[in-house]
C-alpha cells in the first residue's frame, strides 16, 4: 500500500502540471520526458520490478489528470506485444494495432487497418490509431507475425475522439520493419481484454477528477449567501456522484486484480475485465452528467477545465467497447456458467 502511494504521489507531481493546460491537443512532451526518466512508461516490462497493480494506479491518476499521454497504449498494449513476440521494445511512444484481417471479435472504438507484403518489405494503413502523429513506432498484430514499424516515413491523416486526444491514420509505403516475430497463440483476444482494462481503469481515474472538480466547486460557488454544497439537492447529486467513483475503482481494480492473479487468458479475468468495462463506462455517463449539473453553464464552457475529464469520460466510454458490447459479454458469460457456476463466476469461490 505505502508503495502504491508513494507512486500515486510521483505520478501526480509529474501530471498534474499539464492537467490544466485547456488548449493542448498533442502529446504532452515535457511529462512524457518525465514519465520516462522515471520508468513510468514501462511499469508491466518484468524487467523493470513493476506490475500490473502499479500501471493501474499510474492509469487511474493519468485518468483524473487528464494526461495527454499514451502511457496505456506503450506499456500495457505494444509494449506487452513486443515482448510477447520476442522483440526488443523501441524507446518512445507506442501503439498497438489489429489488422482487420487477423479476426477475432474485435469492439468499436479500436485501432485497425491492413499490412501488405511479406519479403522484407511492408505497406501499412492504419486507421484511428491513438497518438498517431505522435509516436516512435508501432507494434502490429498482422494474422500470427508481429511487426514493429518506424512511424518516421508514415503519411498522418490526422483525426480525433470526443477530448481531442489523437485518434489518426496512418499510411506507410514500402517500408522495412524495424523487427518481425510471431505472436503469442491468443495474442489478439489478450489485446482486447488489455485495452479494456486499461480504458477502465482510466475512467475510473477520470470519474473521481470530475467529481474532485465538482465538490471543490460546490464548497466554492455561493447561492443565497451560502456555498451550493451546503444544499440538500447538491449534497445528493454528489453522492450518487461518489457513488458511482466507488462502483468504478471497485470493480476497476477487482479486474486489475484477477488479471494479476490468473494471467489474461484465464476465463475469470475475460469476466472481471468485461464486468469492470461495463460498470466504468456507465458510471461515465452519471458523473459527467452530475458535474456539469453542480457546475451549470460555466462547466460547459471550453474555457473550464471540466472539459478536460469529462470529454474524456464520453469519449473513452465508447473506446475498447462501450458498455453494451461488454455486457453482452458478462451475459453470456453468466447463461454459459449457469445455475450452479454462477456464485463461483461472479464472487471468485466455489
Amino acid at each position: 500500500m505505502a508503495r502504491n502511494s508513494d507512486l500515486a504521489d510521483l505520478a501526480t507531481s509529474i501530471l498534474a502540471a499539464g492537467a490544466d493546460d485547456r488548449d493542448g491537443t498533442g502529446l504532452d512532451t515535457a511529462a512524457w520526458k518525465a514519465c520516462a526518466g522515471a520508468g513510468l512508461t514501462s511499469l508491466t516490462d518484468p524487467d523493470t520490478g513493476g506490475t500490473l497493480d502499479d500501471a493501474a494506479v499510474l492509469l487511474e491518476v493519468a485518468g483524473a489528470d487528464a494526461a495527454r499521454l499514451p502511457l496505456a497504449e506503450t506499456d500495457l498494449l505494444a509494449g506487452w506485444l513486443a515482448r510477447a513476440a520476442g522483440l526488443a521494445v523501441p524507446d518512445g511512444p507506442l501503439a498497438a494495432v489489429v489488422t482487420d484481417t487477423t479476426g477475432g471479435d474485435r469492439p468499436a472504438g479500436t485501432a485497425g487497418g491492413t499490412v501488405t507484403g511479406t519479403a522484407g518489405t511492408v505497406s501499412a494503413t492504419l486507421t484511428r490509431v491513438p497518438w498517431g502523429r505522435s509516436l516512435a513506432a508501432v507494434v502490429v498484430l498482422d494474422g500470427e507475425r508481429v511487426l514493429v514499424l518506424d512511424t518516421g516515413a508514415a503519411a498522418v491523416t490526422e483525426g480525433a475522439n470526443l477530448a481531442e486526444e489523437p485518434r489518426d491514420g496512418l499510411t506507410l509505403d514500402g517500408v522495412t520493419p524495424l523487427a518481425t516475430g510471431t505472436a503469442p497463440a491468443g495474442a489478439a483476444a489478450e489485446l482486447t481484454l488489455r485495452a479494456a482494462l486499461a480504458r477502465s481503469l482510466l475512467l475510473a481515474g477520470a470519474a473521481r477528477g470530475a467529481l474532485a472538480r465538482s465538490v471543490a466547486y460546490a464548497g466554492e460557488r455561493t447561492q443565497f449567501g451560502r456555498p451550493i454544497g451546503r444544499f440538500q439537492a447538491v449534497q445528493q447529486m454528489l453522492a450518487e456522484a461518489g457513488a458511482e467513483v466507488a462502483a468504478a475503482s471497485a470493480a476497476s481494480a477487482a479486474a486489475t486484480s484477477t488479471a494479476r492473479r490468473a494471467g489474461f487468458a484465464a476465463p475469470e479475468t475475460a469476466f472481471t475485465v468485461a464486468a469492470a468495462k461495463a460498470r466504468c463506462s456507465e458510471a461515465a455517463t452519471a458523473v459527467a452528467r452530475i458535474a456539469h449539473q453542480v457546475h451549470g453553464a460555466i462547466g460547459f464552457t471550453r474555457e473550464h477545465a471540466l472539459r478536460l475529464v469529462t470529454t474524456r469520460l464520453w469519449a473513452w466510454r465508447d473506446e475498447d467497447g462501450d458498455e453494451a458490447y461488454w455486457n453482452d459479454r458478462v451475459g453470456a458469460a453468466a447463461l454459459d456458467a449457469g445455475a450452479d457456476g454462477l456464485w463461483p463466476l461472479v464472487t471468485g469461490r466455489p
